[in-house]
């Protein structure tokens, strides 16, 4: 008989006493932190040039986990917040994509779009041809809710335990980035580029809190009105003051490729775009934020409260210029300093002694093909908008005898077969994808298409990425072919928006991330092995005591546990 041998960080995490919220004292406020579009090694690439209490105070107070990792090939924001959020792979939680293909209705489906719940600002609706984010385009409604979340979150599990007791928020830019960290049971604000304001839907509340009306009454947007994101420092003091205007960077309108870039006039088409591709939207996010702690009594009591913070301009800043960009180094130093800023409020309010911090992201990013071209890497972009008319695959259709649309949509990464029309010819659903994985392969750019049937059925190699593609894959929401693109390649047109970057391969670049937990009285440490984002959610809810969350996969991170743990000897 074999035997079974723990891993020794098993063994070493199961010699250090967890604890428990009757023998310690737990935090006073879980402070979760997600910056999007952060790659693992960006907090410190500019760290020279930061000042004290943001980044420098993270990666200097806290326990940083060097070599942390998103175990998911889809690495998408919404299905990175719902893994931070519910420590579950996407297979599990549910949230695939920020889009997919809903055959049921017939209809492409935003993640967290659900008519029964419209915003409460009439009139908010999304300003679809404003939008930078091709992703809510599809959004047929202005609803949103947590309702395609199929698992429980931390905060769902924290509200549970405390008897819903504890003040659960999501603060965000990004709907998805709100609605996903605030679970079922909290609250979500997020801002709306058609108002200028920041909303939330009736699934979360009646009317508007008064202080929530008082503050967008005072149009904080406004005071960017006819302003210019411009330098925080001398030109000469940034790493790529050379990359600005470089050829890949995107003309968004007005904007331009150059610093200053203006925001334009107040009542401008894209002026509310525009503050979210610079370091304004992470302003006016801290700026809420500040509020709502102030207003909704964050911390004030003996009861453990959640609030997530989710920092979006940095998603924006790299799709449109990439990391490697002058913008995207003089936005880093920006939030560098909202950073410091929101932690010296907390601080200030709370104490970050009686508080947990924990700062993640949803995913990374690569770099811009032609910058890599400039080292001699391969990269480039795909476009796929003649796949279902190309040579192979027309002749696979008359192989199989089928004269209309084979591929019925494609949204990266899924293709999605048009089902009746195999069902119809009587061919078999699972030779079929095979036969379309194949010849995708053939297409350039492509690194590997797997049919989802083989998938499932276990008949694909047990390979590292075909690990990370089935943690992917919910059988009622995930098309028919998986498609992975070669490292560094990827689409760059979404709907007409040209960007220089894009996110949600399963390539390291896209994994990783940054994990850092800080404050309540956590000894610094540098952690070098591999732990994955799901780890996250399972760790808080043992630093806590609270149950873990339903579709919680992750280990408990035992550096989080030893200073609490030291207290009880």
């Amino acid at each position: 008989m074999a035997k079974t041998i723990l891993p020794l960080l098993t063994l070493l995490s199961l010699m250090v006493p967890l604890v428990s919220t009757a023998a310690d004292k737990p935090p006073r406020l879980v402070l979760q932190i997600t910056v999007d579009q952060l790659r693992g090694d960006l907090p410190a690439r500019y760290l020279e040039k930061m000042g004290k209490g943001g980044f420098r105070y993270l990666l200097s107070e806290g326990v940083v986990y060097e070599n942390a990792h998103h175990a998911h090939s889809n690495t998408e924001t919404i299905v990175g917040h719902a893994t931070l959020a519910t420590g579950a792979y996407p297979a599990d939680h549910g949230l695939i994509a920020n889009i997919w293909f809903d055959r049921e209705s017939g209809e492409m489906t935003y993640n967290i779009e659900d008519s029964r719940y419209p915003l409460l600002t009439k009139g908010a609706d999304v300003d679809k041809a404003t939008e930078i984010d091709p992703t809510q385009r599809v959004a047929r409604s202005d609803g949103r809710s947590p309702a395609a979340m199929l698992v429980s979150t931390f905060s769902d599990e924290l509200a549970i335990h405390t008897a819903n007791t504890a003040k659960i928020f999501g603060v965000s830019v990004k709907d998805r980035g709100a609605v996903s960290m605030a679970g079922h049971a909290g609250k979500a604000f997020w801002f709306s580029k058609a108002t200028g304001e920041f909303v939330t839907s009736s699934f979360y509340y009646d009317q508007y809190p008064q202080w929530v009306s008082e503050f967008n009454a005072k149009q904080p947007a406004q005071r960017y009105a006819n302003q210019n994101w411009e330098l925080m420092l001398e030109p000469s003091a940034y790493t790529h003051a050379d990359a600005d205007d470089q050829a890949w960077e995107t003309n968004l309108g007005d904007y331009g490729r150059v610093f200053p870039h203006p925001y334009g006039p107040g009542d401008g088409k894209y002026f509310t775009t525009q503050l979210t591709v610079s370091p304004a939207g992470d302003e006016l996010t801290l700026e809420f934020a500040k509020q709502l702690i102030d207003n909704e009594a964050i911390g004030e009591d003996a009861v453990t409260d959640y609030l997530s913070v989710s920092f979006s301009s940095t998603d924006y800043v790299g799709h449109l210029f990439g990391p490697s960009s002058l913008e995207a180094e003089d936005n880093l130093l920006r939030l560098d300093r909202t950073l410091a800023d929101l932690l010296a409020y907390v601080d200030h309010k709370v104490g970050l002694k009686n508080t947990l911090v924990v700062l993640s992201a949803d995913h990374g990013s690569p770099e811009v093909p032609p910058l890599l071209n400039e080292y001699g890497i391969e990269a480039g972009y795909v476009t796929p908008d003649n796949w279902d008319t190309a040579a192979g695959i027309v002749n696979l259709k008359q192989k199989f005898g089928i004269g209309g649309e084979l591929i019925q949509k494609f949204f990266p990464p899924y293709i999605y077969l048009n089902r009746q029309l195999i069902r119809d010819q009587g061919l078999n659903q699972a030779a079929v994808e095979k036969a379309v994985a194949r010849e995708m392969m053939m297409f350039e750019g492509v690194s590997l298409a797997l049919s989802t049937t083989a998938l499932m059925n276990g008949q694909v190699a047990d390979t590292d990425i075909n690990r990370l593609i089935l943690n992917s894959h919910n059988p009622r929401r995930s098309g028919d072919v998986f498609i992975v693109f070669e490292p560094n390649w990827f689409i760059n047109d979404f709907d007409g928006l040209t960007v220089a970057v894009t996110h949600g391969s399963p390539w390291r670049y896209d994994t990783y991330v940054p994990v850092i937990f800080a404050g309540a009285g956590l000894k610094s440490q540098r952690v070098f092995r591999e732990i994955e984002t799901v780890d996250i959610a399972s760790t808080l809810s043992q630093v806590i005591g609270t149950n873990r969350p339903s579709g919680a996969r992750g280990q408990v991170l035992p550096e989080v546990l030893q200073l609490q743990s030291s207290k009880r000897r």
